[in-house]
């Protein structure tokens, strides 16, 4: 079976080993083009392109998709696996492999279609989220069910953490699918009237707001790392939160933001609007991540200072 894979970032690259080291014949890899990144603007490949040509496949990057069409025609593929690609892909595509377009979508469709699945899943506080396998469609996310696999999603879980749990849950899926195509499998539609959506993560998500509770606040200090990490404010300083605690859920002494308790080893308490929370790792402009011992050797915090509060 003549597999195409398209995909862009990290997520994507078990995927195509898991089907490059299944033998499958892999005669194309798409993915985006290389971006300038970082403070020196340097060009820098996309994770798929490193992993391809570490595998010694073909890898093209086109600026538009519909760049690629003859090259697609000519090889002929049955089946084209879609992780992560980044951008929307006409329908004549979608249509040309005998198989179609298969996708790898991070959460459990219909919940969380959209391009912030696992950020959204760690941010709401929920137990369990997974990975769909889907039959690609011109909607958004919302091609019919192959399968479908949980994973469980713990207190203090990142979205780092289950980032990389899924990237192997859904090449092991998507490995099981493509190896039962030739033989039929069934196809569950989704139901619509269930969806939820997961927009991308704006600036103003970002910030912290003591006055919510304190679950809240840890669940999206937790969803926001690795990437792009939540923030707060002393004074004048923007701070990051990349790693916190909750202490309790229902305490109420102070004002929300302000710091009750301070300890070198385990943390900084802060009231929240219910209940109190510990930050255990911040960074301040232009330095690395610290846990709070580091931090506090450069600062010169006591109890009693607040936190700034935006929101309602």
């Amino acid at each position: 079976m003549k597999i195409v894979f398209m995909g862009t970032p990290d997520f994507a690259v078990p995927t195509l080993e898991k089907i490059y080291t299944s033998k499958f014949e892999i005669p194309l890899v798409i993915t985006q083009p290389d971006r300038k990144k970082g403070r020196g603007k340097n060009l820098q490949a996309p994770p798929i392109k490193r992993a391809a040509e570490r595998l010694g496949l073909r890898v093209e990057q086109p600026q538009i998709i519909k760049d690629i069409l003859q090259v697609l025609k000519n090889i002929s593929p049955d089946v084209i696996v879609v992780v992560a690609y980044g951008k929307l892909i006409p329908e004549e595509i979608l249509n040309m492999p005998k198989y179609g377009c298969l996708n790898v979508h991070a959460s459990l469709l219909p919940k969380y279609r959209g391009a912030a699945p696992i950020y959204w899943a760690v941010i709401n506080g929920d137990d369990e989220t997974g990975v769909t396998i889907m039959q690609m469609n011109q909607g958004l996310d919302t091609g019919d069910i192959l399968a479908q696999d949980k994973v469980k999603i713990n207190i203090n879980d990142t979205m780092g953490d289950i980032h990389d749990k899924l990237s192997i849950q859904g090449a092991d899926l998507m490995l099981e699918v493509l190896k039962k195509l030739p033989n039929g499998i069934e196809k569950i539609p989704q139901d619509d009237s269930l969806a939820v959506y997961a927009p991308k993560i704006q600036r103003d998500m970002e910030k912290v707001n003591w006055k919510k509770p304190a679950l809240d606040i840890h669940n999206l200090i937790r969803g926001l790392n690795p990437w792009p990490g939540a923030y707060t404010t002393l004074g004048e300083e923007n701070l990051k939160v990349w790693m916190s605690e909750i202490v309790s859920l229902k305490d109420m002494n102070a004002g929300p933001g302000t710091i009750i308790n301070i300890d070198q080893d385990r943390g900084i308490d802060v009231q929240a609007g219910q209940g109190i929370i510990r930050l255990v790792e911040l960074q301040q402009p232009g330095k690395r991540r610290m846990e709070v011992r580091d931090f506090l050797k450069g600062k010169a915090l006591k109890k009693g200072l607040c936190f700034n509060n935006w929101g309602v």
